[in-house]
């Protein structure tokens, strides 16, 4: 009999706990290499930069599909630019179904992973993408035969219906792409493979700053399909992202390797997943809702307001979106740690993310308000748009401390399979008082449009503190999932 070698090759995580270079450098190239980890021992404030810095790049690349649009879209005219934020408004509802069912997908994943319970992991994974998929059905037809209908609800004007609505058929239609990079994304995330994600991301964004420009003003062989080339590019690089992640799930070069078998429906496991994922839907379609609200409201002063909020929305995702990245890591960090039977290490984790989280958004909200209106410039030069960019941009900045815990600890509850306690949270926050307090503000004080945005910053601020004082109970780490 041939006895087998034994490899004295260390672990992952004994290679990362032994590692003799433990410096920024040494731990920014860990991170970004990706390289499989074990976070549920060693320091806590490594594992967090470990896994928030590829997340927080994930993120960064998520709003540039937004920002890219934007620029090109610009270009075209306000109707144009309001066209844009008008359908990102209503497929709001579809990020919302894909970010709730990404949040069961990562507390499941990240529990099996913690409990070293690969196949469990596997299956979880396979299952949570059947889900995504019929969940899409619901939210795409609607999008795709309606497209005109939803845009005039939206307060459009026939213009605009007129030269829009191939971009919210297109984007309606290419929902499952969206759906599919969430969902796949959050198995990575949960697994703790933060960087396959990141470069995911990095690859569809590559595909679609390229193809923006020749099919929105038909550069060389392309077709000249305005706003609505903007839509097929995005979809196709959403597209190839997608590809890339199936290519990676069943090569098996991350911790999760699927297969066809386990996709095999399993009515118990997909019934766990969308009983946590309803929490989490309804968690983020209260918040994104109340979006489509304010939109409706600030409409109501013209396509010039909805222009301008809609680009300073963007610049403020594109900061907001990386600092998802650390919360995501305290989802990851929490999860993980509670199937290892670790909760005390879970709650350590949330508090150090928290506070990283606000240094963060300080410094952002210092740019945004020092340098507002050169901010907005790069995206119009109309005066009245700029006006109202520059107002949202510096009211909604103020609140960026408070938005950080808020943030941070929505997750948290999220990791832990606790998607029901944020969900009651926004519930109270934003349609009790953030909307009345915005049509208030805005049409009976004579403050307009900024009404709203004073509005978003105080319904915010309050998410942030009553998520604290829910987290500080504990009530989260009794969860199972």
């Amino acid at each position: 009999m041939v006895t087998p070698k034994v490899s004295k090759k260390p672990t992952p995580s004994q290679s990362v706990r032994n590692a003799p270079d433990t410096g920024a450098w040494a731990t920014i190239k860990l991170a970004l290499t990706g390289k499989e980890l074990e976070f549920t021992s060693g320091p806590i404030g490594r594992a967090i930069v470990l896994l928030a810095i590829p997340m927080v790049l994930e993120m960064v690349m998520e709003s540039v599909f937004a920002l890219t649009d934007a620029f090109f879209v610009s270009r075209l005219g306000t109707d144009a630019v309001a066209t844009v934020g008008l359908t990102e408004a209503m497929i709001s509802i579809l990020f919302a179904v894909a970010i709730g069912s990404g949040m069961a997908t990562t507390a499941m994943v990240a529990r099996r992973i913690g409990e070293k319970d690969a196949a469990g992991a596997r299956v979880a994974a396979a299952q949570s993408i059947l889900l995504g998929l019929m969940l899409t059905v619901v939210v795409a037809l609607p999008g795709v035969l309606f497209a005109k209908d939803l845009l005039r609800l939206m307060g459009g004007t026939p213009e605009l219906i007129a030269s829009g609505h191939g971009y919210t058929r297109v984007l309606f239609g290419g929902s499952a792409t969206i759906m599919l990079l969430f969902m796949l994304n959050a198995v990575f995330r949960g697994a703790g493979d933060a960087a396959i994600a990141m470069r995911v991301l990095w690859i569809a964004n590559a595909v679609n700053i390229v193809l923006d420009p020749c099919l929105i003003f038909g550069l060389g062989p392309f077709p000249e399909l305005g706003v609505t080339g903007a839509a097929i590019a995005t979809t196709i690089g959403r597209g190839v992202g997608v590809v890339i992640q199936f290519w990676v799930l069943f090569r098996g070069s991350s911790r999760i390797h699927v297969s066809w078998p386990h996709f095999v429906p399993r009515p118990r496991i997909i019934l766990r997943l969308f009983r946590l994922s309803v929490g989490g839907i309804l968690q983020i379609l209260i918040g994104t809702s109340s979006w489509v609200v304010l939109v409706a409201i600030i409409g109501g002063f013209g396509p010039a307001a909805v222009a301008g909020y809609t680009l300073a929305i963007r610049l403020i995702m594109f900061a907001i979106l990386p600092s998802w990245g650390l919360a995501n890591a305290a989802a990851t960090l929490v999860g993980q740690n509670l199937g290892a039977s670790q909760p005390d290490r879970a709650e350590t984790s949330v508090w150090r993310a928290g506070i990283y989280n606000m240094g963060f958004l300080l410094g952002v909200a210092v740019v945004f308000i020092a340098a507002a209106e050169p901010l907005i410039r790069i995206f119009s030069v109309e005066p009245e748009v700029v006006g109202y960019g520059v107002a949202c941009l510096r009211w909604v900045s103020i609140g960026y401390p408070f938005y950080a815990w808020g943030m941070v600890m929505e997750q948290a509850f999220n990791g832990a399979g606790d998607t029901y306690t944020p969900t009651v949270i926004n519930i109270f926050c934003y349609w009790i008082f953030q909307l009345p307090l915005a049509y208030l503000l805005a049409y009976r004080t004579g403050l307009g449009p900024s009404g709203v945005f004073i509005a978003i910053t105080a319904a915010e601020s309050m998410i942030a503190v009553v998520a604290v004082l829910a987290f500080r109970r504990g009530n989260w780490k009794l969860r199972e999932v």
